[in-house]
């Protein structure tokens, strides 16, 4: 099955929500960026596979490294995230890196 199936919306801001703040910053920008790409409807489908599921894999409870584990445990999700943002950057405009910017401020002022 693939991941990009498990993902939802809801799971997504739960898992931001929850994990904010041990997650840190980068992370939680580069999930925003994948987040707000594929919401512009300019943005193609084969780019949203992508973008959902290394957005799926951010959410999963199971992954390689638990998230629980300080430091490493989201390492992979960051490195999941980056190589989806590799395949995809040119649909993060710099109108979704603002549009992060305002959500990681109201976040982590």
């Amino acid at each position: 099955m693939s991941t990009a199936r498990n993902y939802s919306d809801d799971d997504f801001w739960q898992k931001i929500k929850k994990f904010a703040l041990k997650a840190g910053k980068e992370v939680i920008e580069k999930a925003l960026w994948l987040y707000y790409a594929a919401q512009r409807p300019e943005t193609p489908t084969w780019a949203k596979t992508i973008i959902f599921g290394a957005l799926a894999y951010f959410i999963l409870p199971l992954d390689a490294i638990p998230d629980f584990i300080p430091v490493a445990g989201f390492g992979d999700d960051l490195g999941a995230l980056a190589a989806a943002i590799a395949m995809v950057s040119m649909y993060i405009t710099a109108d979704i890196k603002e549009q992060a910017a305002q959500k990681l401020q109201q976040w982590f002022h």
